[in-house]
C-alpha cells in the first residue's frame, strides 16, 4: 500500500499540484526518501510566500518540461535563489499549437470534431506513447543528473500531470518503485484542488457549458489508461523496464545504484 503523506500544498497559493513523492514503496521493501523529489505545476504564478516555501526545501534543481509556447502563455518560473533551473522541453514548441488554439477559441461544432468520439483521449494516449519512445535523451539526462548531484529536485510542466507525471514515473521505475504505487501517485493529480485551471476564450455561455467541459475533460484528467499506455510502450519497444533503462536511457548499473542511494531510504 502507498503511504499517505501529509500534503504541503495548502501552503502554496499560486502553484498547483505540488507534492513530495517521498514514501512510495519499492519492490524490494525500501521507500522513496522524503524531501528529495517533488513534483508540481508551473511556478510562473508563485507568490512571494510560495517562493519562500519552495526555497525552504533546499532544492538543487528545478526541471521545467514546458516548451516555449507554454512559457509564452504562462510566463517564466519565479527565480529561486541558489537553485539551478533546467528547461528540458518534452514536446516541440510548434506541436499542437493550432490544436490548443482551437481548444481555447473553438466553437462547439469544432470542438466536437477534434475532441469527440474518443479523439481527445486518443490524442493523450498517443502523446504519452510518443514521449516515452522519442524522448529517451531527455529522460536519460534527468536521471543522470539526479544520480550525480541534482537532488533535492522539483519536476514540473504546465499542469504537473503529463510531462512531469511521465518523468516522475520514469524516475520511480528506475529506482524500483512498485507499478501500483507509481500509478497511485500519478492519479493524485485528479484531486480537485490540484487540477489545472481550464482557460477558454470568450464570455458566452457556451465557453464553459457542460458539453464543452465534457469534451475537454480527457485533456485535463490523469487517467490510468494514459500511463498504462506508456508502460505498454516500454514493453512493446524494449521488451521490459530493465532493457528500457539500460538500452533506451543508457543507465549503467552503477548509475542506477547511485540513483537509488540518492532517492531511497
Amino acid at each position: 500500500m502507498t503511504q499517505q503523506i501529509p500534503s504541503t500544498e495548502s501552503q502554496l497559493a499560486g502553484v498547483r499540484n505540488f507534492r513530495d513523492v517521498g514514501g512510495l514503496p519499492t519492490v524490494d521493501g525500501r521507500r522513496v526518501r522524503h524531501g528529495v523529489l517533488f513534483r508540481s505545476g508551473h511556478l510562473a504564478h508563485a507568490t512571494e510566500e510560495d517562493a519562500a516555501f519552495l526555497s525552504s526545501l533546499g532544492l538543487h534543481t528545478v526541471f521545467d518540461f514546458r516548451n516555449a509556447a507554454d512559457q509564452r502563455l504562462e510566463g517564466p518560473d519565479v527565480e529561486l535563489p541558489g537553485v539551478r533551473n533546467v528547461n528540458l522541453p518534452l514536446s516541440d514548441p510548434a506541436d499542437g499549437a493550432e490544436f490548443w488554439k482551437m481548444v481555447r477559441d473553438g466553437d462547439i461544432e469544432q470542438l466536437r470534431g477534434i475532441l469527440g468520439d474518443g479523439k481527445a483521449a486518443g490524442r493523450m494516449i498517443a502523446s504519452y506513447r510518443s514521449i516515452v519512445k522519442e524522448r529517451t535523451g531527455e529522460h536519460s539526462r534527468v536521471l543522470h543528473s539526479l544520480a550525480e548531484d541534482s537532488v533535492p529536485a522539483l519536476m514540473h510542466c504546465a499542469a504537473g500531470k503529463d510531462r512531469a507525471g511521465l518523468s516522475v514515473a520514469v524516475t520511480l521505475l528506475a529506482v524500483g518503485v512498485e507499478h501500483e504505487a507509481i500509478m497511485a501517485d500519478y492519479l493524485e493529480s485528479n484531486a480537485k484542488h490540484r487540477r489545472y485551471k481550464v482557460r477558454r476564450s470568450g464570455t458566452s455561455a457556451e465557453a464553459y457549458s457542460p458539453e464543452v467541459m465534457e469534451l475537454l475533460s480527457p485533456l485535463f484528467e490523469a487517467r490510468a489508461e494514459y500511463l498504462t499506455a506508456a508502460f505498454r510502450t516500454i514493453e512493446d519497444t524494449w521488451g521490459g523496464v530493465e532493457a528500457y533503462l539500460e538500452q533506451g536511457l543508457g543507465l549503467a548499473p552503477r548509475t542506477r545504484e547511485r540513483l537509488r542511494e540518492r532517492l531511497l531510504d
